[in-house]
């Protein structure tokens, strides 16, 4: 007899990226994936503990020391926190999930930039959020719709998965829209030092004049992943709440994984660091955009990225093909990517849109699995045109873009300018 489960289990959807994850071990697969960072720029940790201290329980809001240095970080990007308002984290991921457990309640509508980090995405409807897709043009609409979010999530610094920079003038109006519509902003700044050209990296929880805030960052790109040791710091009204879920959830992060990490970001040599990681990744995204050009340069568009880990592909033609399609003969072919359409809260149907990771494969295998891709999008849009045209021969009424049970569909474009698009998280779910 199968137990009685919660009514929230029923939102437990699988990760796509997770499940496509589970495979890029396989030998000789070249992954495009993942935000893998690359393993060469894993840090080399030399264990001595002073004292054992590290390996008791400890503070659930993190070794103060640690904290501390946080908050200078976080003082010099421009955003005033003291180092009791930081929280640390076992992983950037988890700062989500307890505001997420903080603000989101059945119908809760959250307002998600479009399209954004799928794991986000992924909280989100655990917890039975309205998800409301915002643009760079509908900022101003956050705060006039006749039920405003609650929770407005960004990305505005590389964003996942496009690889975007917020603008300064955008900036401040998702900080004015916030103010206006009295909504908590949750910014997610993973990728913050991975910056490789000059743009605004001032968070916009510093231009905000009333709302409340968290602010998240994480190690995983600048340290290892494996850590899985990030942090938040939030506005003084959120913090103690913020902490308690947290000390409900895990009691504290890793100690020991608190001291790797503290002894690395107050050395001498860790500015020195960050800059020779964000030359080396800037080196790998100029081989990557070049191989773009060789082999998807009449397939797709795209932007060179400013920082982050992610090229985003807007396939070329119409109607968009549902990238979700490629995948099992890409991963046959021995190359993983990540499909487009899971990173939008409105489901698409088709998107015609592809994130490429560029920081994990080397520069053989971008070559190799960018040839090996390219050519099975361009069986596949032959494939469809073929199709089209032969359902057109015999009188079929072929489906209009986007309609359900079409081949191809409408693509998941921003939401229109000074306009909000409302998802619904019970929606059915998106294939991997």
């Amino acid at each position: 007899m199968a137990p009685t489960l919660s009514a929230r289990a029923a939102h437990l959807e699988p990760s796509p990226i997770r499940e496509i994850l589970a495979v890029v071990d396989r030998p000789g697969m070249i992954s495009f994936a993942g935000g893998l960072p690359s393993p060469a720029t894993f840090a080399d940790f030399e264990v001595s503990l002073p004292d054992r201290d590290c390996l008791q329980y400890g503070p659930t809001e993190g070794e103060p020391a640690l904290r501390a240095a946080i908050a200078g970080t976080l003082c010099e990007r421009g955003l005033a926190c003291a180092p009791e308002q930081v929280l640390v984290l076992a992983g950037s991921q988890q700062g989500i999930d307890l505001a997420s457990k903080l603000f989101i309640d059945p119908g809760t509508p959250v307002a998600v930039e479009s399209p954004t980090y799928l794991a986000a995405l992924q909280v989100f409807r655990f917890f039975g959020a309205r998800l409301v897709e915002y643009g760079a043009g509908a900022l101003g609409a956050l705060a006039s719709t006749s039920t405003p979010p609650r929770l407005v999530y960004a990305l505005p610094t590389f964003r996942n998965p496009t690889g975007d920079a917020t603008a300064p003038a955008d900036r401040d109006a998702l900080a004015a829209a916030c103010d206006r519509a009295d909504a908590t902003l949750l910014e997610d700044d993973p990728y913050h030092d991975l910056a490789y050209e000059a743009v605004d990296r001032i968070p916009v929880a510093a231009r905000l004049e009333r709302a409340s805030w968290i602010y998240q960052g994480s190690f995983s790109k600048t340290l290892a992943p494996g850590l899985r040791l990030g942090y938040l710091a939030a506005s003084p009204d959120l913090f103690p709440k913020l902490a308690r879920a947290k000390q409900a959830a895990d009691l504290h992060s890793s100690r020991l994984a608190q001291r790797l990490v503290l002894d690395r970001i107050v050395a001498p040599a860790w500015n020195e660091r960050l800059r020779d990681l964000a030359a080396g990744y800037r080196r790998r995204r100029d081989r990557f955009d070049a191989a773009l050009s060789r082999h998807f340069g009449e397939l797709a568009a795209w932007n060179r990225p400013a920082g982050g880990l992610f090229f985003w592909l807007e396939l070329t033609g119409a109607p968009a093909l549902d990238t979700r399609t490629l995948l099992p003969r890409a991963i046959d072919e021995g190359v993983a990517f990540m499909p487009g359409e899971p990173f939008f809260a409105s489901r698409p149907q088709a998107c015609g849109a592809l994130r490429l990771n560029f920081s994990h494969a080397d520069e053989d295998d971008i070559e190799r699995g960018l040839q090996k891709l390219s050519a099975i999008v361009r069986a596949r849009q032959t494939e469809f045109r073929v199709g089209e045209r032969g359902a057109q021969h015999e009188g079929h009424v072929v489906a209009s873009v986007g309609s359900a049970g079409a081949s191809g569909g409408r693509r998941a474009s921003p939401p229109e300018h000074g306009r909000v698009r409302e998802s619904s998280s019970r929606s059915g779910s998106s294939a991997a």
